[in-house]
């Protein structure tokens, strides 16, 4: 992943934790002798031949994830226990070679959008120090803006691994729920709790993401990738946008921010539809205003009704005055969650993504001690809903309004996360090569499924992504099927008759190349062929029976300058 060695990397870390003078962002430093012998192995390993893809990068985690041997508090100090286990997303990354330097503040229990809420301290934003970090991720999100860390694990019910993103200007992904398993992970609102990750590039969080999914057998509720998935935006993509009314809550200088996101796809090829999202927006109320908050309540209830040292006062309150609420209303909400979810499918039918800021203005810490609930309900305005939903976003930095960071998210329907991950890299101005799905398909085409041809469309229609030029073995002949549309057929050729033919690679859905096998006319098939470097890859190719009407034009090497070349 990096050229830096994991020792040089750790030193740099910590260099950088003295120059910052951020205590806030921790609740536990790892010992800096502790991480470099951990940054030793992975060198060592390394040098051994090892395939370590984060290694050379350093994270953190927030502290309400299990990591083996060190307290996991949650930011109340009369909860800590030391797990046995780390939590199975942190255990991912070490596997994969990230090196783990401590445990980040939070508000507490997760309880917030502010990073004020704890008694280790309010975390102060990355650049304007006067104001709130966001939270609950607050530690985490600031370590990666400060430059401490790579990466850093938040989690995120109500927007908590987003608006910390967007007040900090750096990427949050938070995934459909249950792709990266909660295993190890104190709950707050277990149905609803994601975990995320924070980078400064939208490139690495997308790689730490793919690193941390998949099922776990222990955590009931995580989910694997459906055999269909869309690997890639198509290449007009229709993204819905709120309309003016709905965007009320921000400043003038936050609109024209939004504004010029919004033309940032526009002028990638994007086609926008205004919709009406009060029906999504409202539905975020049920979380904390209706009987859904009963799920923060039977995740730390019991222990907070006894009253215990180090609770904050406002996520002690919230959460205890759940206790009273009777079992019919929390049936009732989700039933409204279930209807709101219908509602937003179909609002976004004929859409591929949401546009919307992702927080409302940037307090000042003086400001939310003023009023904890007000403005911590307003941060969450454009996040709420999206647990609730079964909706993924990715959140990207857009500029900046009123002198903070401004930011938006990208949100879709569930499992099309790589749909929001490709229009957040046009915002983001960045390339991400790696796909955060890990499943898909190569398929090498020749003609008219190529980028530009009559029937390109079939490929991006399936969320094929194109992945570059390829040239096949010396070992293949081409012929014009005279078909219509005119399409090619590869043939194996006869030993020293061949020539290496120009296509196009392709990754789809396991699902999508069943649906192309499915439907191909005669004499089309799929199969294996070779190509230069060597590698096997499932191709189109032809059986054509003798006396067939076809013309070979294997001399031109690509089925496009053969097109060419007939048209002159």
């Amino acid at each position: 992943m990096t050229a830096v060695s994991a020792r040089g990397r750790v030193e740099e870390a910590f260099r950088r934790i003295k120059e910052v003078d951020r205590p806030e962002v921790w609740i536990l430093a790892r010992d800096e002798a502790d991480v470099l012998a951990d940054a030793d192995r992975v060198d060592t390993r390394i040098a051994g031949g090892d395939e370590l893809p984060l290694a050379g990068l350093v994270f953190a985690v927030k502290d309400n994830v299990d990591v083996a041997g060190l307290p996991t508090t949650a930011a109340c100090p009369g909860f800590a226990y030391t797990p046995a286990r780390t939590a199975t997303a942190a255990a991912r990354l070490v596997d994969a070679g990230a090196v783990l330097l401590g445990k980040t503040n939070l508000d507490q229990f997760a309880t917030g959008l502010v990073g004020t809420r704890s008694p280790y301290g309010a975390v102060r934003n990355a650049p304007r120090p006067d104001r709130i970090s966001g939270g609950s991720s607050s530690g985490s999100a600031v370590a990666v803006a400060l430059g401490i860390a790579d990466l850093a694990i938040g989690t995120d019910t109500a927007g908590s691994g987003r608006v910390p993103a967007a007040l900090n200007g750096i990427v949050g992904i938070k995934a459909t729920r249950g792709l990266v398993p909660t295993t190890g992970v104190v709950p707050a609102a277990r149905p609803y709790d994601c975990v995320t990750v924070f980078a400064a590039s939208l490139a690495l969080a997308t790689h730490a993401m793919a690193v941390m999914s998949g099922p776990d057998a222990a955590d009931p509720l995580s989910r694997a990738w459906p055999s269909d998935v869309r690997l890639a935006a198509p290449p007009e993509p229709r993204v819905a946008v709120p309309d003016p009314g709905a965007l009320a809550p921000l400043s003038d200088d936050a609109r024209a921010a939004f504004s010029a996101a919004v033309d940032r796809l526009v002028g990638a090829g994007a086609r926008v539809k205004v919709v009406d999202v009060a029906p999504l927006l409202a539905v975020a109320t049920l979380l904390y205003d209706g009987a859904l908050v009963a799920e923060r309540f039977a995740a730390v209830g019991d222990f907070l009704a006894t009253e215990p040292a180090g609770a904050d006062p406002t996520v002690a309150a919230i959460i205890r005055a759940a206790a009273g609420l009777p079992a019919h209303g929390l049936a009732a909400d989700q039933r409204r969650v279930d209807e709101a979810r219908a509602t937003a499918a179909a609002l976004l039918r004929d859409c591929d993504a949401l546009l919307l800021p992702t927080t409302v203005g940037h307090p000042t810490l003086a400001e939310v001690a003023a009023d904890p609930v007000g403005t911590n309900s307003r941060m969450g305005t454009y996040t709420n809903f999206v647990n609730l939903l079964d909706m993924a976003a990715v959140a990207v930095p857009a500029g900046t309004a009123d002198g903070s960071p401004f930011g938006v998210s990208v949100i879709t329907r569930a499992f099309e996360d790589q749909i929001g991950i490709d229009l957040a890299a046009v915002l983001a101005a960045e390339t991400v090569e790696r796909t955060f799905p890990g499943l898909g398909v190569d398929l090498v085409v020749f003609g008219a499924h190529r980028r530009g041809g009559p029937l390109a469309h079939q490929l991006t229609d399936a969320g094929a992504r194109f992945r570059g030029i390829v040239r096949t073995a010396p070992d293949y002949r081409m012929l014009d099927l005279r078909t219509p549309p005119p399409k090619p057929g590869i043939v194996a050729a006869a030993p020293g008759t061949g020539r290496a033919i120009e296509g196009e690679r392709w990754t789809l859905s396991p699902a999508a190349l069943g649906v192309f096998l499915t439907a191909l006319p005669a004499p089309m098939t799929l199969g294996k062929i070779t190509l230069d470097t060597g590698e096997h890859v499932t191709a189109f190719h032809c059986d054509v029976p003798p006396g067939s009407d076809v013309i070979d034009v294997t001399e031109h090497g690509s089925w496009p300058r053969y097109l060419a070349a007939r048209n002159t």
